[in-house]
């Protein structure tokens, strides 16, 4: 997997993002994350966002995405991926590494596509972490977050991933997307369109482009089931 760097030019693309709704939670807390997807002909990119700032534990953190499109769409492949490298320390501070391949998978089944980041992936490293406090520190972080080795390094606020999608053009729509959280399998939570609408837009250039250079440069951006 490479680290994305840039993306072709194409002629226009339509986005829309999902959320999680309001005062949505998993079984660590509160959980507030984004999925915003930009279809174009052949190619599919999706910003995963944590937006939850200072979380407290590792089931708070976006670790998988599923999502559908529209059309009957039902394959495809990942051609690339990037996230800035966050580490938390045990004190709450946290280092910035490079900007790096996210380590996540892709597979499909029965039209749904599932972005993982554990089940064969980096995980249990490698799950988005948001923001930290107002002074610059994660304390509320536990020790499933602060210090803890298996689980660090986590990506920064947001990942990105590029998709090659036989068929798909700015007209296909994502008709459904579920986040699910931390560092087992199972905390699911639906997502609704949160923006976006669908709206065709110009592309002269990447959009992919744009959310990787903000990574480089340091942006510091269940149904829920029992664990």
């Amino acid at each position: 997997m490479v680290v994305l760097t840039g993306l072709a030019s194409q002629a226009s693309a339509s986005t829309i993002t999902y959320v999680t709704p309001t005062g949505a939670t998993t079984s660590g807390g509160p959980v507030d994350a984004s999925a915003t997807f930009t279809t174009g002909d052949g190619q599919l990119t999706i910003v995963l966002q944590d937006l939850l700032a200072n979380p407290s534990n590792v089931a708070q953190l976006p670790s998988d995405l599923f999502f559908t499109l529209s059309g009957g769409l039902a394959t495809g492949s990942l051609t690339g991926s990037s996230g800035l490298e966050r580490v938390v320390n045990a004190d709450g501070t946290f280092t910035d590494g490079a900007v790096v391949s996210a380590g996540w998978l892709l597979s499909s089944s029965l039209g749904t596509f599932h972005l993982d980041d554990l089940n064969g992936g980096a995980g249990p490293a490698h799950l988005i972490i948001g923001p930290a406090d107002g002074g610059g520190l994660y304390s509320n972080a536990n020790s499933s977050i602060a210090g803890n080795a298996p689980h660090n390094p986590f990506l920064s606020q947001s990942a990105t991933f590029l998709l090659s999608i036989p068929g798909m053009t700015a007209g296909t729509t994502v008709t459904s997307a579920t986040f699910s959280f931390g560092s087992e399998s199972g905390l699911n939570v639906p997502g609704t369109p949160g923006g976006g609408g669908g709206a065709t837009i110009p592309e002269p250039a990447s959009l992919l482009m744009l959310g990787v250079g903000l990574l480089g440069a340091g942006r510091r951006f269940r149904t829920v089931r029992a664990r």
